[in-house]
């Protein structure tokens, strides 16, 4: 059942592109689509925290620095990077240069917790290199909007902002924090810091438009973030 759910949790994060690129043809700008992911996965968190302890909303003053990190610094930037990569590039190149995030993580954890670099971690840094060249089509490839170096930068960018999430996750649970709490509060900073640049009036204008586009967008909150994250979670207990 564990390999399972952690393969599950992988399909589920994957499908994020098939709901931007419909919340894009919408009318909504990658800010705007980022809020739409924080706002309704803070209400979906929310419930689960009511649900299974209130304890876990609570939070010392110390430790916001680590949330702001993974809501703001980790979040918000891959969120934008990765949503603006959809538009501009095609969803395959997108998703694969999500996933130099890794070799980011490698390096980081190197610098920052002076862990060591292995032979083995550095032949899947490079590995992991050639395989995202291969498959952006840089190779022999006639397809220009794969090509694209705006969109390849902020594949990148995304899979550096994927990155430090791992990074500053690693400080809150070394301070006792649950997956839960981090998750939480991480998109509850990813939700303050987008609402000074998104439309608040698209993003109302989408949801109020009707029905169907408010159980979108939970859906959107439930499939590609609580969903994942709880069969994750269980794959790893």
């Amino acid at each position: 059942l564990a390999p399972f759910l952690v393969l599950l949790s992988g399909c589920l994060w994957g499908s994020m592109g098939l709901f931007v690129r419909r919340l894009t043809d919408a009318g909504l700008s990658s800010l705007d689509i980022v809020g739409i992911r924080a706002f309704s996965t803070v209400i979906l968190m929310g419930i689960v925290l009511l649900v299974k302890d209130r304890g876990l909303f609570h939070v010392r003053w110390k430790d916001i620095w680590c949330f702001a990190g993974t809501g703001i610094c980790s979040i918000l930037l891959f969120n934008y990077c990765y949503f603006t990569a959809i538009q501009i590039t095609s969803l395959s190149v997108a998703a694969v240069l999500l996933y130099t995030a890794p070799a980011f993580v490698m390096l980081m954890s190197y610098v920052l917790f002076k862990e060591k670099l292995t032979s083995s971690k550095l032949l899947a840094l490079v590995l992991t290199l050639i395989g995202c060249v291969l498959v952006t089509g840089i190779m022999g490839s006639d397809s220009t909007k794969a090509l694209s170096g705006y969109g390849m930068l902020m594949g990148l960018g995304a899979g550096f902002g994927y990155a430090l999430y791992s990074i500053f996750s690693r400080y809150a649970l070394e301070r006792g924090y649950s997956s839960l709490q981090i998750t939480f509060y991480t998109f509850v900073f990813a939700a303050i810091g987008i609402m000074p640049m998104a439309s608040m009036q698209e993003i109302l204008r989408y949801i109020g438009s009707n029905v169907e586009n408010i159980g979108f967008t939970l859906i959107f909150g439930a499939v590609s973030t609580v969903l994942p994250y709880l069969a994750y979670t269980a794959g790893l207990n």
